[in-house]
């Protein structure tokens, strides 16, 4: 199958998954569960393709929770202080954690694999700890209340707030889909591959890397917004080590560098979860979960993507 026909599949399937999305509500009801549990995986589908964009050139994070957590902290002290609309005040928490990323991006970009990535942890650490030693501003331990995007006093608030949360994921995953379609995209991808060869071929590496820097913080903290409007408070809580290594769960069941591996990471683990929860599994369903990432690891290498090739594979031995 050529590019364009996978290009056209591809297309087909993500319409058809978006008009399946469309009607969720009608089909299944306006649910108070159902939905949240809906705006949360949206959320991290979002979160996780802004870490995959920054992995598709060749940096890796262990602490993106820190732009998560800088968006939402920002949109909530702008609510706050300027009394804003929460609609007004999501992008700028995303502008400002591109611009934090940028700046992170400056001291850490000629870092390469694990020392790149204690970096980025490190940071997180260090966003923890100066919102605590802020709690003026920030709350401290005890947080912030939020607005809500959408107010609980609007009929079917959840519904109206479950679409605001999937034509925004949707918005920004075309743009990432652009991007990875690209010249910059392409660019990000010889740079993942080969840094010194990307060099000799004229490709300024440093530039292209604070570019992926920047626009992974800014999807990120987007992300982290959108969450925190949702809850209605933000607490320290949203640089936890878990935030951190959700997406990279995601990115790496679903599939690494590609548009559908993160959707597809989030969509099933999340499932997953909820499901084991709703057992009553409750530290349990992480060790059926880790279990199952080793066996994605060691046989499905390129993540959930790579499984209709397998089974052409087999069908064809």
């Amino acid at each position: 199958m050529n590019r364009e026909k996978i290009i056209s599949v591809k297309t087909c399937l993500g319409f058809i998954s978006f008009l399946i999305a469309l009607l969720m509500p009608h089909i299944f009801g306006v649910s108070q569960y159902l939905l949240t549990v809906l705006i949360i995986m949206l959320v991290f589908i979002l979160y996780s393709s802004a870490w995959n964009l920054l992995a598709l050139s060749g940096q890796g994070s262990l602490g993106h929770a820190a732009f998560f957590g800088i968006g939402g902290y920002t949109s909530a002290i702008v609510v706050k202080s300027l009394g804003l609309p929460p609609l007004a005040t999501i992008l700028a928490g995303g502008i400002f954690a591109a611009f934090i990323g940028v700046l992170i991006g400056l001291t850490c970009v000629r870092l390469k694999e694990w020392f790149l990535a204690m970096v980025t942890f490190g940071f997180a650490v260090l966003a923890h700890t100066i919102t605590l030693e802020l709690p003026g501003l920030t709350g401290g331990w005890d947080g912030l209340p939020v607005q809500k995007v959408i107010p609980v006093t609007v009929h079917n608030y959840i519904m109206y707030e479950y679409y605001l949360v999937l034509i925004t994921t949707v918005i920004v995953l075309f743009v990432i889909y652009q991007i990875m379609n690209s010249k910059v995209g392409l660019a990000f991808e010889a740079i993942r591959e080969n840094e010194l060869e990307a060099n000799v071929m004229g490709i300024n590496v440093m530039k292209y890397k604070l570019t992926a820097f920047a626009v992974s913080a800014f999807f990120s903290g987007i992300a982290g917004a959108l969450e925190i409007h949702h809850f209605g408070y933000i607490t320290p809580e949203v640089y936890g080590i878990d935030i951190s290594f959700w997406p990279i769960i995601y990115c790496v069941s679903g599939g690494l560098c590609t548009i559908e591996g993160p959707i597809l990471g989030t969509i099933i683990i999340t499932l997953l979860d909820e499901s084991l929860k709703n057992f009553g599994w409750t530290y349990e369903r992480y060790i059926m979960i880790g279990l199952i990432l080793i066996l994605i690891v060691r046989f499905l290498p390129k993540g959930f993507v790579s499984v209709p090739e397998k089974i052409k594979a087999y069908l064809r031995s």
